[in-house]
Order: C-alpha cells, then sequence, then structure tokens
C-alpha cells in the first residue's frame, strides 16, 4: 500500500503577506496531520517571492511543537549554506521537542541564485564540493556516533544529548544525491516536481544498485516526491491548477512572482513558445479528479518502485489546497487521527 507525505513550501499568494503563508503552513501540517499523512516536509528557499519557506528547520519546531503523531522534517535543509554542526545542533534540538518524529532531509542545491547563495555562505563552492564529506560528519554528530580517528573535531560534542536520532533522508533531482545516499545507506527522495519526472528512473535505480546497507538502514528506502492536485470534479481541478500552470512558465523565465488566482491567468494570452509548452505539461501534470489522479500516482508509484508517494499541492487560496489534500487521504484510504 501507497504511504502518503505531504512537501509544504509556504508558497505566496498575490495580494497576501509573507508571514501569512508561513502561518498558513502551519495550520496545513496540523490539517494533514488530522487527514493521516505520515510526514509533513517543508522546503528551503531564499530570494524567491512565490515562496516563503526559508528556514525550515524553525518551521519544523513550530509544526513539530503543534502536533502530535505526523513525522516533521526538511525536504530540505540545503547543506553547503551552513555549517555541519550548526545544523546538527538544530537537529538535537528539534529531537528534543518531538522525539521520534524528526526527518532531517538535506539537499546540495543552493534554493536560489549564486548571488543569495553566497549571501548565505561566500564560501558555499567550496562546500559544495565537499558536500559528501560533510554530509557524513553531520550524521555522525547528530548519532552521536565517533567521528574518523584523526578528525581535527572528532573531540567536539553536539548538545542536546538525545536518546534518539532523527532520521536522514538525502534529497535530490539527479543522480549525485542518489549515489551519496546509496553510498551511506540513506533512505532517499527523488524531486519528481523539479524535473517533471525526467531522471526519476535512472536516479532510482542507481541509488538501488549502488545501496550500501548500514546499520540503521539495511535496506534501501525511495520516495518520490509529486506535484499534484484535485478536486471534486475534473473541470475545477484544471481551473485551480492555472495557476501553478502560470508559475510553472514563469519560472523558466527567471520570474517568481507571488502565485496568481485562475481566474487572473488567460491562456489565450500566451505566446506561441507558452502554448506549446503548457500544453506539453498539461499531458504530464498530475491534476484530475480523486479517482483519476488516485490512480494515475499508484501507477507512478508501481513503475518507480516506491512505497512512499510526498504530494505538493500549489493553489491560489488555501482553502482549495486543504481540500485537495483532504480529497486524496479519503482515495488512498488514509486513516483520520484525533
Amino acid at each position: 500500500m501507497v504511504q502518503l507525505s505531504v512537501l509544504d513550501q509556504s508558497t505566496v499568494a498575490r495580494g497576501h503577506g509573507h508571514d501569512e503563508a508561513i502561518r498558513e503552513t502551519l495550520r496545513m501540517a496540523a490539517h494533514c496531520e488530522r487527514l493521516g499523512y505520515r510526514r509533513f516536509w517543508m522546503s528551503e528557499h531564499h530570494n524567491i517571492a512565490s515562496i516563503a519557506g526559508s528556514a525550515p528547520e524553525v518551521l519544523a519546531a513550530a509544526v513539530a511543537a503543534g502536533t502530535r503523531h505526523i513525522r516533521v522534517g526538511t525536504a530540505g535543509v540545503l547543506l553547503p549554506n551552513y555549517s555541519p554542526f550548526k545544523v546538527a545542533e538544530q537537529f538535537r534540538v528539534l529531537e528534543a521537542i518531538a522525539p521520534g518524529r524528526i526527518d532531517m532531509g538535506l539537499g546540495r542545491a543552493p534554493g536560489g541564485d549564486r548571488r543569495t547563495a553566497s549571501a548565505l555562505n561566500p564560501d558555499v563552492g567550496v562546500a559544495a564540493q565537499h558536500f559528501p564529506e560533510h554530509v557524513r560528519d553531520l550524521l555522525a554528530w547528530v548519532t552521536g556516533t565517533p567521528l574518523p580517528e584523526g578528525h581535527p573535531l572528532a573531540d567536539i560534542r553536539v548538545m542536546p544529548e538525545t536518546p534518539s536520532a532523527p532520521q536522514p533522508w538525502m534529497l535530490g533531482s539527479s543522480t549525485g544525491g542518489a549515489r551519496i545516499a546509496a553510498q551511506l545507506g540513506l533512505p532517499y527522495c527523488f524531486a519528481h516536481f523539479i524535473t517533471d519526472g525526467r531522471g526519476a528512473d535512472e536516479a532510482l535505480d542507481l541509488y538501488r544498485h549502488f545501496y550500501r546497507p548500514s546499520e540503521r538502514f539495511p535496506e534501501p528506502h525511495a520516495a518520490v516526491c509529486v506535484w499534484a492536485l484535485t478536486a471534486e470534479d475534473e473541470d475545477r481541478a484544471w481551473e485551480l491548477y492555472k495557476t501553478r500552470e502560470r508559475a510553472w512558465l514563469n519560472r523558466y523565465q527567471g520570474i517568481f512572482h507571488p502565485l496568481l488566482p485562475p481566474e487572473a491567468v488567460d491562456p489565450e494570452r500566451y505566446s506561441a513558445q507558452e502554448r506549446h509548452a503548457a500544453e506539453a505539461l498539461r499531458g504530464e501534470v498530475y491534476v484530475g479528479t480523486p479517482r483519476r489522479l488516485g490512480g494515475r500516482l499508484r501507477a507512478l508509484a508501481d513503475e518507480l518502485a516506491v512505497d512512499e508517494l510526498v504530494i505538493l499541492t500549489w493553489t491560489y487560496d488555501f482553502e482549495s489546497r486543504c481540500r485537495s489534500y483532504e480529497l486524496l487521504a479519503h482515495e488512498f484510504g488514509l486513516e483520520p487521527r484525533s
């Protein structure tokens, strides 16, 4: 049976504040917990006007404190932007807040343009080159296991000390993250929503083929994060989708405006190039009634041989997004929590 989880990006709608988007993330986490979703992850983006979620580790603390059952995590902390030691401290704190419910999702991408990445860490280029070693150090610190003999920081301890440790995940949209996850024996999630599915087969096959069992994860565990949207009827689903379609077209032009309401999107005014791209995407995107969407998502899980799908949904209004997750939960028979 396919497990369902959620990725939330604190998307910003035109006419609404970034602070409102952050508060909606907290409300969405509580909503998805009640619906029975397995995990609630938050992403990291910087200097992008359509996404307010810049600090998932901070949001994770608020979500963990406001929930009781759902796993809470990051998708992900973009490690080249930060010191591995500081990230270890943050996740030890999160584990103390919600023992046994924290997921530490890690990524290598900068989460924004190069100048912004440089503002986060002037040595981000060097840090990216040492990403595998930094992941190893972080895993040792966050789990309380010794660093390699001769490591210059081997005697440093991470506080707070906790009896349990977060569950690490490697995230990626190419074979790079899959290879590192395989080498280190970590769960892996492919960002289908970034590539529109391109490269998923290759990355997941590589991950499973080269997987080295670890003590905590003797078998590979793979998930896929996919953008999906549903509504009570087909017409309503495709009307809501217009918001994401316009944002998707803008992204490829380097434009990241706040999300437009569907009624403000007129496909008749698309350029010829935009029309061609939009038509191609409509043939691939996961949109439709709960029954139709559920069938396509199950087929995707079967095709990629994954047991877990992480669902990302964008709509202009918060209520439609909540309803989409609710309809999908019912379609997959998730057990509601009180």
